[in-house]
């Protein structure tokens, strides 16, 4: 008579039993990454999983920003050339700055490099005063609205109106009548450390300039008073330096910071 064991060992089942499948026939297809899902989602919502997304978006920020830097040049570039033909048609007319004959001259009387130069200053000094603001950490937030610049540049035309119309008895009175009247543009429309110390080294550094070019002959004052130059010419600088330094920021107003490398 068979034993219960012996039917037990002979049953298909418990064949089955003795020989488990392998784990790889039991896992048909393993369990999906979270990296995998969140891929195909990103596919399905038509976005694009690849990082090349957030170098795009870099790359159209810088652009954006060049294309704005070169905005407020040109715009920088013109204000000084036009700043440049009206006062110096001023200074001509009054016989306080004198050009060679054989200089070519424009509709305005003056010599041709005058306006490109005065432009590309302005355009250098304009974007220096919001770039040197953002550096420091200290924007600039004292009468920001245009019709405070206008005021300004009308101001600064006038400073410069007075030291060609107004006699006094010696320049030294009227250069401290005109420190005085810069310093007082400067507390009126601006106020700030950076626009104070930019003014006086743009005053100091283009009064070098302007020395040096009388010395090589370039062109002359009358009456020089202050080595070859008129001992009033700082205070016309630092009061443009300001007025530009305004009208740069004012332009950079509402502009994205530029974006840095990775």
């Amino acid at each position: 008579m068979p034993r219960l064991h012996d039917h037990f060992w002979s049953c298909p089942c418990a064949g089955a039993a003795r020989h488990p499948s392998p784990p790889r026939a039991r896992a048909a297809k393993p369990a999906a990454e979270p990296g995998d899902m969140s891929a195909a989602a990103a596919q399905a919502a038509g976005a694009d999983p690849s990082p090349r997304g957030p170098r795009a978006g870099a790359s159209g920020r810088a652009s954006s920003w060049h294309h704005d830097l070169v905005q407020r040049s040109l715009v920088l570039f013109s204000v000084g050339v036009v700043l440049a033909l009206v006062l110096n048609l001023l200074q001509i007319q009054r016989n306080v700055t004198l050009f060679p004959d054989e200089v070519i001259a424009t509709i305005f009387s003056s010599a041709w490099w005058v306006p490109p130069c005065c432009g590309t200053a302005a355009a250098v000094v304009g974007l220096l005063y919001p770039c040197i603001d953002s550096h420091l950490g200290e924007p600039h937030k004292f009468k920001r609205e245009w019709a405070s610049v206008m005021r300004c540049i009308a101001v600064f035309v006038g400073i410069n109106h007075a030291s060609a119309k107004l006699d006094f008895a010696n320049n030294v009175q009227l250069s401290l009548t005109l420190a005085a009247l810069s310093l007082g543009l400067w507390w009126t429309f601006d106020r700030s450390r950076s626009g104070l110390g930019l003014g006086i080294t743009i005053a100091f550094l283009a009064t070098l300039i302007t020395q040096f070019l009388v010395y090589n002959g370039v062109y002359q004052y009358t009456s020089p008073d202050f080595l070859y130059i008129r001992s009033w010419l700082p205070c016309i600088f630092f009061s443009g330096g300001v007025t530009v330094g305004n009208i740069g920021r004012q332009l950079a107003m509402g502009v994205p910071e530029k974006p840095h490398s990775d």
